[in-house]
């Protein structure tokens, strides 16, 4: 390497470090705010030790399949030589903790950060925004910090030859884990939502968040586990994801310079110090000011410094200023995304008036209408990414496949260029969303909780916006590996009209697009499952100790949470080894043309899939809301209950089933990069193919047939 690049990439390591320094100085911050009265110290307790519990057990529940995996690897890595065999175990694994670290920790401090919140919304709307964007903030830097971290810290011990091998092992632990807090994390919430929702909202007509709800506790537990240690994962490993991508194209599109390696790595150091800048800029002057309006100060101050760093950069150091351009398209598509959520799923435009309009005439016009408005919302978003994909394509036609798939891949990098506002953003939601359930519970006064609800207002949007760019970010991570396996597998060689090469190209197309809608089906039966166990035990309490109904006895919150937690785990291995497994089963049986076909299938079907299930679920939510602010009859009436249905079946798409297919496809992406090397070299031999593929498919069905088992409940 030249010295400029060493310099650049020991900048990065430092810029790393930075953002992980930030994110303990904000800790520090945080921690000295006053948590308010006892009252609120004792739920938040409540919270914190049932999301601590869950945790737990998550972790312990995945810690033999992690063990079998680096084993499993160790063996992928032997076709190359010893060291990158142990060092994608070691990358894997360190991989794994970073995030299950930066899921832990961020949902760690959003815990802290809810009831300063709600103290803070008592006296000031300015201290209690900056407490809970500051909150999410951390979770954001320890994302940009640790996943720039890992990738330079490979860098530095592999060399750019040889660390694209190792970096494999890294991508693939970060999206592992990242599944296993989406999914579960995902289940747990929506499982005692939906029950809470049912029997409190629609039976027993008390408000959300009533201390009177059993499952009350369950719920605000969830809104932690899910929305802030899942997503957090989620965006993690798309941020660790991309990265690795973008490196693997940038070292085959720059061959004998490791140009192509530094730059995307300096533009996310880049973004790391944009979004340290700008958190100082999200603040509001008075009593009550616009938190959105903040909250986007921030986000457009980090994109202009971003811009402009990576600009020059490009200009200067790559000497090519397309180089530039195709990043900035990610920004772009970001924008767009941001836009198109906005407009699907916010109460001030058409979709969700339609929605809101559609609850007159009951639950059954409210689904529809629903379905009708994430089924359209797919085609604008797909329309989004295909155009920015074009556009960085069309800069580099002359120079062929390597260049095109290098620029796609800078677009990801552009796209979570803004990675700490992102998380901040997302994290933002659950901690305002908590604080407002916190005030309900004890009773905090009226001014405090007008000010609650408002910046939980603005935190729908905020969440409803970040899940769409955790989709879109996924899909552009997808499919920069899906690129990096046609390099691998040299198929950019080879003619795909050949008309055995085609046929076992769309059979793989086929089952691949299958295989989301196989993982939503567990996922939502898995909800389902849990809210079914939720009502009947919210119901037994109600009917056994009519004391709790009219205040005079406390429920029993932890035999909520343990409902919550027992249907998030018994669905992790499952949906686990689908993911793992699939593509060796096509791999193995049916090879690599096939297996390519079947990344196609699973990246356009898991786009749209997502997407619908997203906006559908995000529309429901916010039409609902609009009814409680008081629209036809508010809360209580027909309309309401209407509404309160179609949240309740958009729940878990929106929070559980299309937030899981993010981290699917790029565990499944990976695996197949994984494998690939072994399926090209047994090609020709039946019995290897058939001693892999077999029993890799009689697992599959085992843990399906396993996942559909009912619950043990006590009656």
């Amino acid at each position: 390497m030249e010295p400029i690049e060493q310099l650049f990439i020991y900048g990065v390591l430092v810029s790393s470090i930075a953002g992980l320094v930030y994110a303990l100085l904000l800790i520090f911050q945080i921690n000295r705010y006053d948590e308010g009265t006892e009252d609120m110290r004792k739920v938040n307790r409540a919270i914190r030790e049932g999301a601590d519990a869950y945790l737990r057990s998550q972790f312990k529940s995945i810690i033999i399949p992690l063990a079998f995996l680096s084993i499993f690897l160790f063996y992928t890595g032997t076709s190359q030589d010893i060291s990158i065999a142990l060092g994608r175990v070691w990358a894997f694994l360190m991989g794994s903790l970073f995030s299950g670290s930066v899921g832990y920790i961020g949902m760690t401090m959003a815990v802290k950060g809810n009831v300063r919140v709600a103290n803070a919304a008592r006296k000031s709307f300015n201290e209690a925004l900056k407490i809970a964007y500051r909150s999410g903030t951390i979770t954001g830097m320890l994302t940009d910090g640790l996943g720039l971290l890992g990738g330079v810290i490979i860098l530095l011990a592999y060399g750019p030859e040889r660390a694209y091998e190792v970096l494999l092992g890294y991508g693939f632990g970060g999206s592992l884990i990242a599944l296993f807090m989406r999914v579960g994390g995902g289940i747990y919430t929506k499982s005692a939502d939906v029950g809470a929702d049912i029997v409190g909202k629609v039976e027993e007509g008390i408000p959300e968040d009533d201390p009177r709800n059993p499952a009350v506790i369950a719920d605000l537990v969830g809104d932690n586990v899910g929305d802030c240690a899942g997503m957090a994962a989620d965006i993690f490993e798309s941020y660790e994801v991309s990265i690795v991508a973008a490196m693997i194209l940038g070292l085959a599109a720059f061959p004998g310079s490791v140009k192509g390696v530094v730059y995307p790595l300096v533009v996310r150091a880049i973004g790391i110090f944009s979004s340290i800048i700008s958190t100082y800029f999200v603040s509001v002057s008075g009593d009550v000011g616009d938190a959105m309006g903040a909250i986007k100060r921030g986000y457009n101050l980090a994109a202009v410094i971003s811009i402009s760093g990576f600009s020059i950069l490009a200009m200067y150091y790559m000497g090519d200023f397309r180089i530039a351009v195709v990043t900035f398209w990610g920004i772009i598509l970001a924008v767009l995304i941001n836009y198109i959520t906005d407009y699907y799923t916010s109460q001030k435009f058409g979709p969700v008036k339609e929605i809101i309009s559609s609850t007159q005439t009951g639950a059954a016009t409210t689904i529809l209408s629903g379905l009708a408005v994430g089924y359209e919302s797919t085609v604008i978003a797909i329309l989004a990414i295909a155009g920015t994909i074009i556009a960085s394509s069309i800069l580099f036609i002359q120079e062929g496949f390597l260049m095109i798939a290098y620029g796609i891949a800078l677009a990801g990098i552009g796209f979570l260029t803004l990675t700490g506002n992102n998380v901040s953003m997302d994290t933002f939601g659950p901690i305002v969303d908590n604080a407002q359930g916190l005030a309900e519970m004890v009773g905090l006064e009226k001014d405090a909780r007008k000010t609650l609800e408002h910046m939980d207002s603005v935190g729908n949007t905020t969440k409803a916006i970040t899940k769409g760019i955790a989709i879109g970010s996924a899909v552009l991570a997808a499919i920069s590996l899906y690129n990096d396996y046609f390099q691998l597998t040299k198929l950019t060689t080879l003619p795909l009209i050949e008309s055995h090469v085609f046929v076992l190209f769309f059979i793989g197309l086929l089952i691949g697009g299958a295989i989301p809608f196989l993982f939503s089906a567990i996922a939502i039966r898995a909800v389902s499952r849990g809210a079914f166990g939720m009502i009947r035990e919210v119901r037994r309490q109600f009917r056994e100790n009519p004391d709790i109904l009219k205040g005079k006895a406390k429920p029993d919150y932890g035999r909520c949470v343990a409902i919550s937690t027992l249907s998030a785990q018994k669905e992790l291995l499952t949906l686990g080894a689908v993911a793992i497994l699939a593509p060796i089963v096509v791999g193995f049986s049916l090879h690599e043309f096939a297996l390519a076909g079947f990344l196609a299938g699973m990246i356009v079907s898991g786009q749209l899939l997502a997407v619908f299930m997203a906006n559908a679920g995000g529309a429901w939510d916010n039409a609902k809301k609009a009814i409680e602010d008081g629209l036809f009859g508010g809360k209580g009436s027909d309309a309401h209950k209407a509404g309160v249905v179609g949240d309740t079946v958009g729940d878990p798409l929106k929070d559980t089933a299309g937030p899981a297919l993010n981290p699917m496809l790029k565990v499944i992406n990976l695996i197949t990069l994984l494998v690939a090397p072994v399926i090209l070299l047994y090609k020709q031999n039946i019995m290897v193919n058939m001693a892999v593929a077999i029993p890799a498919f009689i697992i599959m069905i085992v843990a399906l047939w396993y996942s559909k088992r009912p619950p043990k409940m006590e009656e």
